[in-house]
């Protein structure tokens, strides 16, 4: 799966034109890599992330295409 989707379907990012734009600028890395928008992740990756001033770092636990909101945050676990 795509960085920038999996960014957006797991709502850790609203919109995946963000994501892409975020990931575009540098700002992402996977794996202590910068990653461009469109990245294969797998899972046991690790995305971190800044946001603002805020960073973020997670690890990918599933891929999915879509998820219902409830089950987002089943997606990654935060480090």
């Amino acid at each position: 799966m795509r960085l920038d989707k999996f960014l957006k379907v797991s709502r850790l990012i609203k919109r995946r034109t963000v994501a892409n734009d975020l990931a575009g600028a540098g700002r992402v890395t996977v794996n202590d890599r910068i990653a461009k928008p469109g990245t294969k992740l797998q899972v046991g990756d690790i995305i971190t992330f800044s946001f603002g001033e805020q960073q973020t770092k997670v690890e990918v636990k599933k891929l999915a295409n879509s998820v219902r909101k409830e089950e987002a945050e089943t997606m990654y676990q935060m480090l």
